[in-house]
């Protein structure tokens, strides 16, 4: 019943990372939370998108503490490892849903499930009240269609700005193409032995290929691209594969492999990309299409990679990994020079040293930009339109270059601990 919800401090929306985040350190604040997310589960790309493990940057400890309690939670599920690189962010992805909501039921966050913001009120540069619809039909006399839900703020973290745009708030509009998206899968019945021994001898740099005996099991990363500048040990392999009709050329794009944790015997593909897609039918198309180069990747593996032989495609992705869907207009307007140029601010939500990295369809035209050290600034969490919406996440305030290196997990970690801890503060003054 619409009277059983009550007004809260603080709702967001989206449970991926960065929503998740922000939940947990409000809760831990003392705020009345509400998480809402469209789906039946938590995590978004970390978990149905299969976007594992988190990439390593230094963090240099501002806004980490859901990080490292995150860590700390799921070796409890054994959905951890540290990985010989002392990046502790190697996760499962199908135990991680059951990880974030035990953390979050531990401090009193409200989840939502399959729901999502259809509708709001506003009162001149406010947001007054939001509406969910539910895609479950819980009653047969009454479908829950609008279910009204008040709240001091506000938080967009759908990764696609769903709120933002009900709240028709500006957005940055910069950039002529979008990252390439990913669907990415698994494969188990691995020999991990074989395959970490094949591809040590066959690849000596280790800035792209790195094996670990870890607890006893075997994990490892590599990687290929069709750019030509790196030298891929794996390319005459792919080349072959051509040549006998196994692959085709736009499979040869990216294709990028890690061992999961508490996942013996597997491997999380990040690939393969979808091809261009610019309205729906053009992007269900590109869905099947990967979908056919999911298949024609594992016969790849099974033929011409050692330890390959006996595996299988166990999962696919049931969320596409979209590296870049919208970006939402803040108080600070955040780009790139930002990054570059190591600018300071007195209030930053996140510091990081990941590096300014722009994935591309197009041949030798991805961008990978070292950095050494960048902060971002509370002001581009805060929405230009509302003074009580934050946008987390992707969808933060910030130039599509710029976006690049603030994407990735761990950033949008911090962005949504940030943002918690500044709404609370707000809470705490009135």
């Amino acid at each position: 019943m619409f009277q059983e919800f009550t007004k809260y401090d603080v709702v967001i929306c989206g449970g991926g990372v960065a929503g998740i985040s922000c939940a947990y350190i409000c809760a831990k604040q003392g705020l009345k939370a509400l998480l809402v997310e469209k789906e039946n589960f938590l995590g978004g790309d970390v978990t149905g998108g299969l976007v594992v493990p988190v990439m390593k940057s230094n963090s240099s400890n501002l806004n980490c503490e859901f990080f490292n309690s995150l860590v700390e939670y799921a070796k409890k599920f054994d959905a951890q490892i540290t990985y010989g690189d002392e990046n502790c962010g190697w996760f499962n992805p199908v135990l991680l849903p059951m990880v974030f909501e035990n953390m979050l039921c531990n401090v009193g966050v409200e989840i939502l499930y399959e729901v999502q913001p259809c509708n709001a009120d506003k009162i001149e540069n406010e947001v007054c009240k939001i509406y969910l619809n539910s895609s479950v039909d819980f009653n047969k006399d009454r479908k829950m269609l609008s279910l009204p839900i008040e709240s001091s703020y506000f938080v967009d973290a759908t990764g696609n700005a769903s709120l933002a745009k009900i709240l028709k708030c500006k957005m940055w509009d910069d950039n002529l193409q979008k990252q390439p998206s990913s669907l990415r899968f698994i494969m188990s019945g691995v020999d991990l032995g074989k395959f970490s021994k094949f591809i040590t001898e066959l690849d000596s740099d280790r800035n792209i290929t790195t094996t670990y005996l870890i607890d006893s099991n075997y994990h490892l990363s590599t990687a290929f691209t069709w750019d030509e500048n790196k030298k891929w040990a794996l390319e005459p392999y792919f080349r072959q594969a051509i040549k006998d009709g196994v692959l085709i050329d736009s499979d040869l794009a990216y294709f990028q492999v890690f061992t999961i944790a508490g996942m013996p015997n597997s491997v999380a593909f990040n690939c393969p990309r979808l091809v261009d897609f610019c309205d729906e039918k053009s992007y269900s198309k590109a869905l099947i299409e990967a979908r056919k180069a999911i298949y024609r990747l594992s016969n790849f593996v099974k033929k011409y990679l050692s330890g390959f032989k006996n595996s299988y495609i166990s999962n696919i992705a049931t969320k596409t990994g979209h590296r870049e869907l919208a970006r939402v207009k803040c108080e600070y307007d955040y780009v790139v020079d930002d990054i570059i140029n190591e600018k300071e601010f007195e209030n930053p939500c996140l510091k990081s040293n990941y590096p300014i990295d722009i994935h591309s369809n197009k041949k030798n035209s991805s961008v990978l930009y070292e950095v050494r050290s960048y902060s971002f600034p509370m002001e581009s969490l805060r929405s230009v339109d509302y003074k009580n919406l934050y946008a987390i996440g992707k969808i933060a305030g910030c130039d599509f270059k710029s976006h690049g290196a603030l994407r990735v997990q761990a950033s949008c970690m911090s962005m949504g601990e940030g943002a918690a801890r500044d709404i609370a503060r707000r809470v705490k003054c009135k």
